[in-house]
């Protein structure tokens, strides 16, 4: 697989990106082994841009492992400082499955509870409201009513 061309902007800005990542593949004596290179795969599938640590002395090496990765993986070298290495691949993109019967989810709200004496803090209370639940102005958890239909409606129905 070839390797993905970035202009030097784009390098820069995936530098930037990449500093306060932390290295989530390490790459320790026995090298650059099948599982590393499946876990780099993972890590870039999941992240789009990556931190790898070498716990290697050999600047040769690293550079080899390096250029290696980015090839096997088809990800684009960003940078290698000291025993660290950027590598970046665009994320691909995933499917959204809409549920068309998916009602709405419980909603964690907070409400603020005053004390009935001036001087003390409100008391924060977080409630968990369901869909067949409303929040009254006082606070309070009510189940909600179904709409009652008018006499009218319910002449011209039935």
């Amino acid at each position: 697989m070839p390797q993905i061309l970035l202009t030097p902007a784009q390098r820069k800005l995936h530098r930037a990106d990449a500093h306060h990542l932390d290295p989530v593949v390490m790459i320790g004596g026995d090298g650059l082994t099948a599982a590393v290179k499946k876990e780099a795969d993972a890590a870039l599938s999941a992240h789009g841009l990556i931190k790898v640590r070498v716990f290697s002395d050999d600047r040769a090496a690293r550079e080899t492992m390096f250029s290696t990765l980015a090839d096997e993986l088809n990800a684009a070298p960003i940078q290698h400082i000291g025993k660290l290495l950027v590598l970046w691949r665009p994320m691909p993109e995933r499917e959204k499955t809409v549920d068309e019967d998916r009602m709405p989810g419980p909603k964690d709200v907070k409400v603020l509870k005053f004390s009935k004496r001036g001087g003390q803090r409100p008391e924060v209370k977080t409630l968990r409201v369901l869909g067949n639940q409303r929040l009254t102005s006082g606070g309070q958890i009510k189940r909600a009513k179904k709409k009652p239909i008018s006499i009218k409606k319910r002449n011209q129905n039935g």
